[in-house]
């Protein structure tokens, strides 16, 4: 994917298209404030904080559309940043904490503490922000934090499990951040979440908690990570707050950049197979079932006739068994690739929708014809073995590479099959 994309036809330009269709789809998902309401303003101060990969774009949307001074800190994933007017904006490490991240997020919880009833907290929360807001509880340390995350990180555990562990060591999930204020609070969510449930984005810091600590105990003994009975004390030690859930202002999400794609394919003359916003599981699977479908597209036009695309989105996962590089978009498509058995009218991009693959440089990658037709299953197989995706696409070709987009809403994945 390039920085900017012109039109291209499926049939003539099948990569360019897939480009394109990506390009288009996650520009839908950028933030804009122009297109919800605004809160009411208060008597007092309007003071905006927020976390995430979206949180400098959304802040500087909000700055745009308020068109009045107002005070504040968001917190953003290092690169991710843009120019701000009023609202400070502090970089920090995704998807282990740092230092910087704990730093700003005691900063953060201060100014909310010294919000008071005549003025209103306004919260920007997107994906990224249950990382971003590092704070631990008492009787947790950063290291103890970063430990934990690196395990569930490379255990194969998915976002949910992952953030219903870590809402449990934190100071400002799970509604922690609303007890902090007697202010009213409006909240503003560009979801990264399947299902969009407002509760799990950025492990919801304003809205009541949905994770026990028993649940986290869970999540750690299925994947098997211990943790001392130190830090089993401080987990049931962190009570969440009972709070009632505030006004909440969903403005973009998964949904979003589906809908997108879904009208620039019919607008180029192809039928879509829309599979939702929820397609979880392990990356390689979720792209080798894909290019099943694919493949029964092409042979018996079924479940729709060629040409045709098939959209999803969600957040796969991988279990890092290997010392290879590469997230799980990169890992989906050689999954993908590697079932496809050297077809030649099948085409796949997938990309994070926030410009950054898992831990990597790249958004994404593409499959071709020509890839499937010139690695060996072998080849494919062994990547896959040593979770060597990125150096797969590197040497043969199809990395994708945006840099940080400015929002987020998981990943982005397109499959598609010409006629014959």
């Amino acid at each position: 994917m390039t920085e900017t994309c012109s039109f291209a036809a499926p049939h003539d330009a099948p990569e360019a298209f897939l480009k394109a269709l990506a390009h288009h789809a996650i520009a839908a998902a950028k933030p804009n404030f122009g297109s919800v309401d605004l809160p009411v303003r208060p008597k007092g101060r309007v003071i905006v904080v927020g976390a995430g990969k979206a949180a400098a774009s959304m802040a500087a949307s909000f700055e745009a559309h308020w068109r009045v001074p107002v005070e504040g800190l968001v917190i953003t994933r290092y690169g991710h940043a843009t120019p701000t007017k009023y609202i400070e904006v502090v970089e920090a490490a995704h998807p282990i904490p740092d230092e910087a991240g704990v730093a700003a997020s005691a900063r953060l919880l201060e100014i909310v503490k010294g919000a008071g009833p005549q003025d209103l907290v306004v919260v920007l929360m997107s994906g990224g922000a249950s990382s971003l807001l590092s704070l631990p509880c008492a009787g947790i340390s950063l290291a103890h934090k970063q430990d934990i995350c690196h395990q569930l990180l490379r255990s194969g555990a998915d976002i949910t499990e992952i953030n219903t562990v870590r809402c449990n060591l934190s100071s400002l999930k799970a509604g922690r951040l609303a007890a902090a204020t007697s202010a009213p609070i409006v909240t503003y969510i560009i979801s990264d979440v399947a299902g969009d449930d407002l509760r799990t984005i950025g492990s919801g810091p304003t809205l009541p908690a949905v994770a026990s600590p028993e649940q986290s105990f869970e999540v750690l003994r299925r994947y098997g990570i211990d943790i001392s009975e130190e830090i089993r004390g401080a987990i049931l030690a962190n009570e969440a707050p009972e709070i009632a859930a505030g006004q909440t202002v969903l403005m973009g999400s998964g949904r979003t950049v589906l809908d997108a794609a879904t009208g620039f394919s019919k607008a180029s003359g192809l039928s879509v197979l829309d599979l939702g916003d929820a397609v979880v599981g392990e990356a390689r699977e979720v792209g080798r079932a894909i290019s099943g479908v694919a493949a029964a597209i092409a042979a018996r036009n079924h479940p729709v006739r060629p040409p045709a695309i098939i959209l999803s989105g969600g957040e796969t996962s991988v279990t890092v068994r290997g010392d290879g590089r590469g997230g799980r978009n990169a890992e989906f498509l050689l999954g993908l690739a590697s079932n496809l058995r050297g077809a030649a009218n099948i085409w796949s991009v997938a990309v994070d929708t926030d410009g950054i693959d898992g831990m990597e440089d790249n958004a994404g990658a593409v499959v071709t014809p020509g890839i499937v037709q010139n690695a060996s299953i072998a080849e494919m197989e062994d990547a896959l073995a040593r979770n060597d995706a990125y150096g797969f696409f590197e040497r043969i070709g199809g990395l994708l590479f945006t840099g940080p987009t400015l929002t987020n809403v998981n990943d982005f994945r397109a499959t598609l099959v010409l006629a014959d």
